[in-house]
């Protein structure tokens, strides 16, 4: 039976958080917040535990889910050829809602699905989050809803479309953010916004100035898209 267990009182926060990452370490799936929507995750190299956020959320390896990392160093170890225009936007907007497309180091023992070689990162700006991450180390984390349904913004929302396929839920009230994290990809020459997001597009032009962004691509390569 799922667990749901209040983070809003710093009282009980780290007994949640301890439960929480308890049931990542044991192959299970949790729901967190984050500083856009509560998110449906579990330790990034569980391949099998990988493949069961795909399944609740009725989703196909063609749509891999990213990673949130405690901080902009935990990047290095996990991307590479990470360019400067990268590193400046990891610089100015992490942690925040800006999730960022890099090529993955080819020596990780991960599965995430189709990424076709890339990784999708982000850090947080949500204090139960950065707890979590930290003591487990990156978690593939994507919106906590079935495909097809809005992104859950409570633990209820959540909760009435995942059910006991999560072990543990962390609530920590209502979600401030309608809107999922903007996406940038930043495998080439210059970087390419792939969805527009939390973060305005003009915030992400102005940090690189004078040098902003290429138009975004009509469509998202096959896994470039799922972001939290």
């Amino acid at each position: 039976m799922s667990e749901v267990h209040d983070c809003s009182d710093p009282a009980t926060r780290a007994a949640a958080v301890e439960a929480a990452a308890a049931a990542v370490r044991a192959g299970e799936l949790v729901v967190l917040p984050t500083d856009t929507v509560y998110g449906i995750g579990c330790d990034a190299f569980d391949a099998d535990a990988v493949a069961s956020v795909l399944v609740t959320k009725g989703r196909g390896r063609d749509m891999p889910p990213p990673v949130l990392i405690p901080t902009a160093r935990t990047a290095h170890g996990l991307a590479t050829h990470i360019p400067d225009y990268a590193t400046t936007l990891m610089e100015r907007f992490w942690p925040g809602p800006l999730t960022l497309v890099l090529e993955a180091q080819t020596s990780l023992h991960w599965d995430l699905g189709e990424t076709n070689g890339t990784v999708a990162l982000r850090v947080p700006a949500d204090d139960v989050a950065l707890e979590l991450l930290g003591e487990i180390g990156p978690m593939a984390v994507t919106s906590a809803n079935t495909t097809g349904e809005p992104a859950a913004r409570t633990v209820a929302e959540a909760e009435a479309m995942l059910g006991e396929a999560v072990a543990v839920y962390l609530d920590a009230g209502e979600m401030r953010s309608h809107e999922p994290s903007t996406i940038v990809d930043c495998t080439g020459p210059a970087p390419v916004t792939l969805r527009q997001g939390a973060l305005p597009q003009a915030d992400i032009d102005a940090a690189l100035a004078p040098e902003p962004p290429v138009s975004p691509p009509e469509s998202p390569e096959s896994g470039q898209q799922p972001a939290l």
